[in-house]
Formats: C-alpha cells, structure tokens, sequence
C-alpha cells in the first residue's frame, strides 16, 4: 500500500449539492487551498440534481480527493449530511453549502476553536450576512425562537458553514428538516457547542432552494426536536401525561355531575356532561397513543432517508 493511502484522514468536507453544477469547480479549488498541508477528503452529495452536478462531481476525482454520492431522487439537505456524515473518515467534519457562500478559509480556524475549547462543534455565524431582505427577516425570528425555545445562546443556527467533532457528525439522526437543528442535537447529545462569526458571501451562481414552505417544516421540525429530546425514549410519558390530566379533569366532572344526580338534579342537558365525557374519551386516546409510540419504538429497525445509487471516487485522502 502506498504512503499517501496511509495517510490519516483529519479533516473530512461534507458538501450537499442540488444543481450546483457551476459552482463545484470553485469550491474545489477554494477548500484545496484553505486546507493545504493538512489531510482532508471532499464527500459532494449529489441530492437528486438535474443539471450537470454528477459530472461535475466526477471530473473532480482526480484533481482532487474528491468522493462522490447520487441520490436517486431530491431527498433534501438533512439526508445529504446524513449520507456524508456516515461515510465521514476524518478526526473532524465540516460542512459546506455548494453555493459559494460559504468561505472554505473558515475552516482552520474553527477547527483550531473546536480544539482549544473541547468542543463538539462550532456553527458558522453569518453576522454580515449578504442576502435579500426576505431572507435575512425572517431568519433573524426564526433563530430567535429557536435559541429561547431550546435555551441554547446562538445567533444563527442554519449556517451551512459548521466544524464537528467526528463523534459528534456520526450520532446525530438527520432527516427531514433537522439540518436546520444540528447546533440543537449536538447539545442534547452532550457535547459543548459554540460559534464563530465567519465571512458570507454573495451568491454568484444559481438561486435559493427554499421557498416559504420552508418556515412551515422548520416549525414544525423544532417541534419534533423539543419531542425527541424530552422523550424519544419514553413516549408513554408525554402522551400518557396529557391523557391522564385529562381523564382525571372529565372523571371530576363526572363524579360531580352523578353527585347532584343523586341528589336528585337532572343532568341529561347540561354541556358540562359532555365535557366530562370527551375528556376522558380523548385522554384515554392520548394513552393509548402512548401505548403506540412504545411499541413502535422497541418494534422498528432504523430506515435511512437516502438512497445511494451511485458513487465515485473511492480512494483515500491526500495531503495537500
């Protein structure tokens, strides 16, 4: 075997791409020249494009350490990262979008950060953020009800710029959404999380992939977060919660109303009757809810949400 396939690999690029075609050559080029003299691997996720993006991807190989993954069909960002993020070699990962907005140069520094500080990431902050108005609004709200939502003191938790430690990329379960998340997930994994303002720059090639459905999935994913956090492991608990509560409020109504039933009071019309009675209707559903959510858990082997269907590029990282 040659020195340069023994060679361990440090730093891991995870870079999704969806019609990115234009920009790929350039950001080659630009992480080869942040990352000379250290090991590294590019991982490009080709999720679902349909331009040029494979090609693109497989004229790299070669010129590059270069490793390539297709996608059958669009399977969004959190399954690009997660596909890159299992196939990660590296003593740290990085992530970066494929538009060139992300500054590869970046990447140093916030590995140097990880380092000195024993943490588990560090998120990209675009302070100075160059894009439209109707972007930067409503992400400023959106990172605000996410930090007070999971207590978590960050300014901006979608930066596609990040740096984790290899251990913390590989235990995070990425679908959906939950690339919007990453910060939040790595915390409740137990790791420290920090963040660096880093350079933003224009777009030059392309337009943004994500409409206003977007503000939608992202509620209802931080949703999930907070869930799965609180109670992945135990559903039982919280829908066995509310059930109960509720069962006990329409059970007391219940015992009143059959209290002045005896007493000899007709009930027959009163709403309250029917209170008490969808109460402990709709908390028996919330426990069997719970029931559910247990046995599905301990019943359900994991699924992936991608598909690999092609792949180039299988050799080792060099040192540049």
């Amino acid at each position: 075997m040659s020195e340069e396939k023994r060679l361990e690999v440090e730093i891991s690029v995870v870079v999704p791409a969806y019609n990115e075609a234009e920009s790929l050559p350039a950001l080659a080029r630009e992480t080869a020249g942040a990352l000379e003299g250290r090991t590294w691997e590019l991982l490009i996720v080709d999720d679902g494009s349909t331009d040029g993006t494979w090609a693109a991807i497989r004229s790299l190989v070669g010129g590059y350490p270069v490793r390539g993954f297709r996608f059958g069909s669009n399977r969004g960002k959190a399954a690009a990262l997660a596909a890159g993020f299992a196939e990660a070699s590296g003593r740290y990962v990085a992530t970066l979008d494929a538009d060139l907005q992300d500054d590869p140069s970046e990447i140093p520094a916030m590995i140097s950060m990880l380092e000195s500080q024993r943490l588990g990431m560090v998120s990209g902050w675009k302070k100075t953020r160059h894009d439209p108005l109707g972007k930067r609004l409503p992400s400023r709200i959106f990172n605000s009800v996410v930090s007070r939502a999971t207590a978590l003191p960050l300014h901006d938790f979608n930066c596609g710029l990040k740096v984790y430690a290899a251990d913390a990329a590989r235990g995070l379960d990425l679908y959906g959404e939950m690339h919007r998340y990453t910060p939040v997930l790595v915390s409740q994994l137990g790791y420290a999380v920090a963040e660096k303002p880093v350079n933003h720059r224009p777009r030059k090639f392309g337009r943004s992939k994500y409409g206003p459905a977007r503000f939608f999935r992202g509620y209802a994913d931080l949703l999930t977060v907070l869930y799965l956090h609180r109670y992945s492991f135990r559903p039982l608990h919280f829908f066995g919660g509310i059930g109960t509560t509720l069962f006990i409020a329409g059970l007391l109504i219940s015992s009143y109303l059959s209290v002045l039933w005896f007493m000899g009071e007709s009930i027959g019309r009163r709403p309250l009757l029917l209170l008490g009675f969808f109460l402990m209707m709709i908390g028996f559903q919330f426990v069997s809810l719970g029931l559910l959510g247990e046995m599905q858990l301990r019943l359900s082997p994991y699924k992936r949400p991608y598909n690999i269907v092609e792949e180039t590029g299988r050799g080792a990282a060099r040192e540049s």
